[in-house]
């Protein structure tokens, strides 16, 4: 049994020297152009949406926010338990 995919085309111009420059590092990784630029688009979506969710704290800024979470359980937080339930947008 053979899983289908939809694929889609994702079409784009760019200039001699840019084209190049994704083939030469293709070619080192044994990878194709396709391949290559998916793959490189991909990361980079995936870094641009982890920096809106990821944030760092001092300890005495962790302690607050730990404090804050605590004073205000998931059960009794209607929005932060569909947040918690969403599927993440990439696999």
């Amino acid at each position: 049994m053979s899983e289908t995919k939809d694929f889609v085309a994702i079409n784009m111009r760019v200039d001699s020297t840019k084209r190049n420059l994704i083939d030469m590092a293709a070619a080192m990784l044994g990878s194709d152009r396709t391949s290559f630029i998916v793959n490189a688009a991909c990361k980079q979506a995936e870094d641009v949406i982890l920096d809106k969710r990821v944030f760092f704290l001092n300890n005495s800024a962790f302690d607050a926010f730990e404090r804050a979470l605590e004073s205000n359980p998931i059960g009794d937080n209607p929005w932060l338990t569909r947040l918690l339930a969403r599927p993440k947008r990439w696999g």
